[in-house]
């Protein structure tokens, strides 16, 4: 009984830290899998010994938040949803009743209030009793209505959510790996959170309603569903769902399974409630539970496999990552045989050891992970050299986590990815200089700093005789390069990889110095802080960037083969404000998407790559095209338009 007292009291200790660090700090020391399995290994101890910590939290919800935001309570405690991870459990559940299946949204829990037809308030689920106000960030989420046609006092909850298309787009532009987010739910829980409303608006953070707490006067003949009906009527966006019962819940979720292959919302399991509100509620409540819900959890798909190698992956940052590789097990339909172990902690947590047997998942149906290793021999060597360049390695400790770099500012990689940085779309947008390219070029030294790129054509003779090219693809390249000899300031900027600046830092930035170069590179820190996005740690990286002598040679040297393209502040018409745009296919009146693109973005539009239910327009100027798009988009009543009719669009002439 002694040591199964201790392990209980060990497991309260850890889970609340972990619970801490997830829900008040934004961040995770262990995954959802290894929580889950701890907390289920919990409640089999309290159950067996009949002993409950009082601070265990099996039976205490949340943790108290701190920040500079105000406090409020909530009308009626925010409780969390008993689990169960196996379909059986959800067909108990229905038994005779029809229910509702839908997402678990993977986000922060909002609750939002609005009089007279107006948001009034808005704060987050914080510890179920407290949460923190943040009316003015609610104000920014990009689906959220502020004004509704219910003039009554209406009160729902639902999750703030950042899509993964939108946070691959934050991280990509995050330089250093180290400060880059580790999922979405930590990155809209930090966005949602923000002093500074303006920054929350440019996370495009959604909402998705999940329950209506209150409309007293409104009529719903007792059921959930036509509460999110009455909902969707008002402008919100409700959480996808089906309609189930005992007999067809197993296909359903099903459904769900295989929808989240593609699913562009983080969402880490399913809830189901019944859909008649006054059994639900005659049901009650436990201390932690209520119990007109349940949650189903994905019941991950363990692989047993064993570990061949550590893959020492470098980066233009001078991180190395270790990338575990084993024998190849099928995951949820697929193949997989090797998985990101994100750094040195995570690695010695594990204990890694070449050959060792260990099991893998895959982290809410997607990403590979390792779950545990049975072996734990730990014989993995880190590195002292690093894989592309035979430099010397140091691990650094930022906070808890141990990571691995190089140090040598000479490695072949890091100039391989800084040069492909530079190249890169968003950047100098050179085509045709690829990673195997650039290194080839680097390491025949043709390149050695970014104004070498324009002046490649003093290697003409050897590049033509260069294996895979000859005179079409050199005199190709030489045409892509001279014509992105003028460029945007923000994208200049960009390109230069200054830790921690994407292309937003750089056009906030510009824009705050009236697109003067000189004032900019010789800001400081205080001035650069002052820029709404920016603070201080980003400040700290780009005056710490012009203030190395090497960095501002090659600016220099740069500056003798490009321009800066004149930036006009916009003063065109909002007309597009809000309305979402994919564009397929040719286009004629522009140089090419990119530009119609631009042209979309300064008119208050938004450009995506998919089409979605959100998606207002597709421009496509063949219309009845058996596209995929064009596909969608019928199915989804999104409207198909040309360039002419976007044209008109554009001038405000077509609705």
């Amino acid at each position: 009984m002694e040591e199964k007292l201790n392990r209980i009291k060990e497991l309260v200790s850890f889970l609340n830290e972990a619970g801490k660090a997830y829900y008040q700090e934004s961040r995770e020391i262990i995954s959802n899998f290894e929580y889950d399995a701890l907390y289920d290994e919990l409640v089999s101890l309290e159950q067996e010994t009949g002993i409950i910590m009082a601070n265990s939290p099996t039976v205490n919800v949340g943790y108290e938040v701190l920040s500079e935001l105000p406090k409020e309570t909530h009308e009626k405690p925010m409780l969390s949803l008993d689990k169960t991870k196996e379909v059986e459990g959800l067909k108990s559940f229905l038994n005779d009743k029809e229910g509702l299946l839908s997402w678990k949204l993977d986000g922060l829990t909002v609750v939002l209030t609005y009089e007279d037809g107006k948001l009034v308030k808005a704060f987050t689920r914080g510890n179920g009793e407290v949460g923190e106000v943040i009316t003015g960030n609610a104000k920014t989420f990009k689906n959220l209505p502020l004004n509704i046609a219910y003039k009554g006092q209406l009160i729902l909850r639902g999750e703030a959510i950042i899509k993964y298309s939108d946070f691959e787009v934050i991280n990509n532009q995050i330089e250093d790996e180290a400060l880059k987010y580790k999922n979405p739910r930590n990155l809209c829980a930090g966005s949602v959170r923000q002093l500074n409303n303006r920054i929350t608006a440019e996370r495009n953070v959604n909402f998705f309603a999940f329950s209506l707490v209150k409309a007293d006067d409104a009529e719903f003949n007792n059921s959930i569903e036509e509460q999110y009906k009455f909902l969707e009527n008002l402008g919100f966006n409700v959480v996808e769902y089906r309609r189930v019962n005992s007999e067809n819940v197993e296909e359903n979720v099903k459904y769900f399974a295989k929808e989240i292959e593609d699913n562009d919302c983080p969402s880490d399991g399913l809830v189901l409630v019944y859909d008649d509100i006054a059994y639900g509620k005659s049901l009650g409540q436990t201390a932690k539970f209520p119990r007109n819900g349940i949650a189903f959890k994905w019941a991950d798909e363990l692989a047993t496999t064993h570990l061949l190698e550590i893959e020492w992956s470098p980066s233009r940052t001078g991180l190395i990552n270790p990338v575990a590789i084993f024998e190849p097990v099928e995951l949820e339909g697929t193949t997989v045989s090797r998985a990101s172990v994100h750094n040195i902690s995570i690695m010695e947590g594990l204990e890694l050891g070449i050959g060792d047997e260990i099991e893998v998942y895959k982290a809410n149906m997607i990403i590979p992970q390792i779950a545990a290793n049975h072996t734990r021999s730990g014989n993995v060597v880190i590195p002292c050299e690093c894989p592309a360049c035979g430099g010397s390695t140091e691990i650094k400790q930022v906070g808890d986590v141990k990571s691995l770099y190089c140090i040598n500012e000479d490695c072949i990689a890091k100039r391989i990815k800084k040069m492909s940085h530079f190249v890169s779309r968003d950047a100098m947008n050179i085509d045709g200089l690829s990673e195997e390219t650039l290194d080839k070029f680097i390491d025949s030294g043709y390149i050695r700093e970014y104004a070498d790129i324009y002046r490649i054509n003093r290697y003409e003779e050897q590049i033509v005789n260069t294996k895979g090219f000859g005179r079409k693809s050199y005199d190709k390249l030489i045409n892509a390069i001279n014509e992105k000899r003028v460029v945007k300031m923000p994208n200049f900027i960009f390109s230069l990889g200054i830790p921690g600046i994407g292309l937003a830092n750089a056009k906030a930035i510009c824009k705050h110095f009236g697109y003067d170069f000189e004032s900019l590179r010789s800001a400081t820190t205080e001035e650069l802080s002052m820029i709404d996005g920016v603070g201080e740690v980003l400040a700290l990286a780009v005056t710490g960037y012009f203030a190395n002598q090497i960095h501002l040679q090659h600016i220099d040297e740069l500056l003798k083969e490009v321009s800066f393209e004149n930036i006009e502040e916009n003063t065109n018409e909002l007309t597009l404000d809000g309305k979402v745009f994919v564009i397929t296919g040719s286009v004629y009146n522009y140089a090419n998407r990119n530009e119609l693109k631009d042209y979309i973005e300064s008119l208050g539009g938004k450009v995506t790559g998919s089409v979605t239910a959100k998606t207002d327009y597709l421009i496509n100027n063949d219309i009845t095209s058996n596209s995929s798009k064009n596909k969608k988009a019928k199915e989804l009543g999104v409207s198909i338009i040309n360039e002419e009719m976007f044209d008109k669009l554009a001038k405000g002439e077509q609705e």
